[in-house]
């Protein structure tokens, strides 16, 4: 995630165990982002606003003497020795690998974004309310799926699988689970603040169902996929063209460690 609020010297100290390096993380990395620093603004999209006080300073990170590895838009030729020479051990690439054949997104869902690439329309939301850990999340905009207003707006809300969960003290002093994601009803007996569920998503049903698991209701209806991405997945098609339906982990390394400037797979 971008950079965190306490300073690198800290990340050691605040460990409760041995720490062997850190992964660094641009704003543009898929899932979840640190919230940006200072009062929280919005683009007129709805998406944080990130400046310079977010940027990781990796002079200090590096003073640290340990491993650390750059993340958020490094899936592209030259991006590596960019990284290690600003002492970075090397790159963590995500995107790139979550939509190749190999990865465990269901195919049609890789098949849609393809062609959503193909056509220059591809896009990822930075939403600050979707996820129920309160942290933004990036969300690839695709019909059918939870990023789709009216398919959210269908869904009943639901929590069966609560690993978002949080824990809360219950007035008589023990501890409960809530999530701000589950039945607004729910979470108001349980002391939650109803302001928090707005624009709630279940990512635990959203992510298990884009690779394949998705719970079937009693009604009948599926839980729908919410794919997570960074701001790359536009910029994918490097990896394929109109000759080659997918592409593989092998391509992207292999594009990965060739020269700049970028050049489409033949």
């Amino acid at each position: 995630m971008s950079r965190p609020r306490h300073s690198p010297a800290r990340w050691r100290k605040k460990s409760s165990g041995r720490v062997d390096g850190f992964v660094v993380e641009g704003a543009v990395a898929g899932g979840h982002n640190a919230p940006p620093r200072g009062p929280l603004q919005l683009t007129p999209g709805g998406e944080p606003i990130y400046g310079p006080r977010d940027l990781p300073e990796l002079p200090k990170i590096r003073d640290l003497g340990l491993p650390f590895w750059l993340a958020g838009a490094y899936s592209r030729p030259g991006k590596i020795a960019e990284a290690r020479a600003q002492g970075a051990a090397g790159v963590q690439v995500g995107t790139a690998f979550a939509f190749c054949e190999e990865s465990g997104i269901l195919p049609d869902l890789k098949r849609r974004f393809r062609e959503l690439i193909s056509a220059g329309v591809a896009r990822v939301h930075t939403d600050p309310l979707a996820s129920p850990t309160g942290f933004p999340f990036k969300i690839a905009q695709l019909t059918q799926s939870l990023s789709d207003a009216a398919a959210y707006a269908k869904r009943q809300r639901i929590c069966d699988l609560g690993y978002l969960r949080q824990l809360f003290r219950r007035a008589d002093g023990t501890i409960g689970y809530r999530c701000a994601a589950e039945p607004v009803a729910d979470f108001l007996r349980k002391a939650g603040d109803e302001a928090a569920t707005f624009g709630r998503e279940c990512l635990c049903n959203g992510l298990a169902a884009t690779v394949g698991f998705a719970q079937r209701r009693a009604n009948g209806d599926h839980e729908l996929p919410i794919i997570t991405a960074g701001d790359e997945l536009a910029h994918l098609g490097r990896y394929f063209d109109l000759t080659r339906s997918g592409y593989t982990a092998a391509d992207v390394i292999r594009v990965l460690l060739g020269p700049a400037p970028d050049a489409a797979i033949a």
